[in-house]
């Protein structure tokens, strides 16, 4: 963590069960009464909680494919892995081993988080002290997160805010999403209240006031939307009264945003906004709050691998002796479907107009130049098809200091929660209670700042329509609701690529599979453009259904009533008897 946040407690304190008996306590045993004594001790306690996100089998690394919708995120071939390729493409089982990774280390950061708030709730003098206070605000912050995540990956879950103390405990029966909601509004409403304003905190790695009120509002879009029930394989969504009532919640947020004042564009630009993160600069103007990885652990738990397996590639050095002239390794799993460049506003001779294009689309590499010992960047290709592999350029080796001592770790913050992400949540809530016109002006407000040319009735077509981008016949846009839909549902797209919300936008829209089947067609159907290409005579056998059934089968493999949903991990099903067996629709 770039504040320099000790580590030091690793996997937090071990607090002993009840029901074990121990003759003789480890060094690194401490009694839950006698260990939260102090501020210090309860604070060590919370770094426990960011522990857990901040390994890399969790938001180091795995968490990455979770991500992948129609969209601008893919791992690169088809062939089944058990891992990262079977969640981006749609094909993986309740045995893949990260989404075990993940649903472990959620739970262990829950239960992290119900130790720590109801030991320091219990502290002396805990009533009076708003520094112990703004730790419980972090805690349940950091609950409703990790309880948020599991609720939209895999539906009706054991949950509970009380931690586990003995084995007995261990084996909970699924609970009510709803009722889960209710618990993370209910943590997320203490921690706006408890936690600190956004000019008052030092770092952008500890959530404040704004980050809690920007989750909420994510939060409350999410349980307005449509969501798969675990039992019947249906998708449904709230009553349209409940449904205004949550929308209302989001722009009550977003008002309170405006007055509080702080929190706005980053004043430096959207692309500098990126190169903060590799080059390791903290500012929450923008950035609500990050996922801290720190850079100096090498290949321990914590240093993370952002910039290298979600950024352009870059081949490592020829030899790893006087590193500090190179650049670190890229391995660039992750890449982008290469017609999204031509989606976005561009000027009349093809250079950018919107400037998140040329900051979120890369089409170079770095290769390792063996005559002159330098990583020199490359557009050219061998052949039309790989040239066809484009990176997503949010996160890049090239942005980070020269030097390195591990090629694949990288300490580059992830930031789940951005000030142009709580606009747009707020223009989408805006246009559901009939008030599009300023739904159309927060809109607005975010093109603005990536120069793009603002949407209106006179050029909504021209920009959102076939041919300059697809057509999306599951959206209605006979009305003015239904254009800004339309154009919420690219311009979410264009601004927040990569970030980890685009599927999540789908599921709460019910149209997931809608939105895979029109990306697959239209990849099917692609043919680029052989200016683009320095070898364009390769285009005259290029076969777009071929590429993209070596590169993109998502829309094919997606199963309506499946797949909105990942299956709880086997090995759970298999030791939780209060399970019964179940998993979740379409899942052994």
């Amino acid at each position: 963590m770039k504040n320099k946040m000790i580590y030091a407690l690793g996997a937090l304190m071990v607090i002993g069960f009840g029901s074990c008996d121990l003759t003789e306590k480890p060094t690194s045993y401490y009694e839950k009464d006698t260990y939260f004594v102090t501020e210090d001790k309860a604070r060590m306690a919370v770094v426990g909680i960011y522990d857990c996100l901040e390994t890399g089998e969790y938001y180091g690394q795995y968490i990455m494919p979770f991500f992948g919708s129609d969209d601008m995120f893919m791992v690169r071939g088809v062939g089944a892995d058990g891992t990262r390729r079977d969640l981006s493409h749609y094909m993986y089982t309740s045995s893949n081993t990260w989404i075990a990774s993940v649903w472990k280390f959620a739970y262990q950061g829950l239960d992290r988080a119900n130790l720590a708030i109801a030991s320091i709730e219990q502290m002396e003098g805990y009533e009076g002290n708003t520094a112990l206070q703004e730790l419980v605000g972090q805690a349940k912050f950091l609950r409703a997160f990790l309880a948020f995540d599991l609720v939209r990956f895999f539906g009706d879950v054991p949950f509970s805010v009380d931690y586990t103390s003995g084995y007995e405990q261990t084996s909970k029966p699924r609970m009510d999403r709803e009722l889960i909601y209710d618990q993370i509004i209910d943590d997320l409403n203490f921690a706006k209240e408890h936690l600190y304003v956004g000019s008052a905190v030092a770092s952008s790695e500890i959530p404040c006031k704004g980050a809690a009120r920007a989750l909420l509002m994510r939060v409350y879009l999410q349980r307005a939307g449509y969501s798969l029930s675990s039992t019947t394989g249906k998708l449904t969504r709230p009553d349209d009264t409940t449904r205004k009532s949550y929308f209302e919640a989001v722009i009550r947020e977003w008002e309170t945003f405006k007055v509080e004042g702080y929190h706005n564009f980053y004043g430096g630009g959207y692309e500098q906004l990126f190169k903060n993160y590799s080059q390791l600069i903290l500012n929450n103007q923008e950035s609500l709050w990050e996922i801290a990885f720190e850079p100096n652990q090498g290949q321990t738990d914590n240093s993370g691998m952002w910039a290298t397996y979600n950024g352009p590639i870059v081949d490592a050095p020829g030899s790893y002796s006087g590193t500090s002239s190179y650049m670190g390794r890229a391995n660039a799993f992750f890449t982008v479907l290469p017609y999204w460049k031509s989606f976005y506003e561009s000027n009349a001779d093809g250079s950018q107009k919107d400037v998140r294009r040329d900051v979120n689309f890369v089409d170079y590499a770095y290769v390792w130049n063996a005559t002159t010992e330098t990583q020199d960047k490359s557009y050219t290709a061998s052949s039309i098809a790989k040239s066809l592999y484009r990176y997503p350029g949010k996160w890049r080796r090239e942005w980070m200091a020269l030097g390195f001592v591990d090629p694949n770790h990288t300490g580059v913050n992830y930031c789940p929660l951005r000030y142009a992400d709580v606009v747009l949540m707020a223009a989408e809530a805006y246009n559901e209670t009939n008030n599009t016109t300023e739904a159309w002006k927060l809109l607005n407000d975010v093109r603005q700042r990536a120069e793009a040319t603002p949407i209106t009735s006179a050029n909504y077509a021209s920009l959102m329509k076939a041919p300059k981008v697809y057509n999306l016949d599951f959206i209605d846009d006979s009305d003015d609701a239904g254009k800004f839909r339309t154009a919420l549902y690219w311009e979410r797209g264009f601004e927040l690529c990569y970030e980890g919300q685009r599927k999540y936008d789908f599921l709460r829209w019910g149209c997931l599979g809608d939105a895979l089947r029109a990306a697959q067609a239209y990849i099917e159907s692609w043919y680029p453009d052989a200016n683009e290409y320095i070898n364009a005579s390769t285009l005259q056998s290029w076969d777009p259904v071929s590429w993209a059934s070596s590169n993109y089968v998502a829309g094919h493999n997606f199963v309506d009533g499946k797949h909105e949903l990942y299956p709880i991990p086997l090995a759970e099903i298999q030791s939780n008897a209060a399970l019964n067996g179940q998993n979740n629709p379409g899942f052994e």
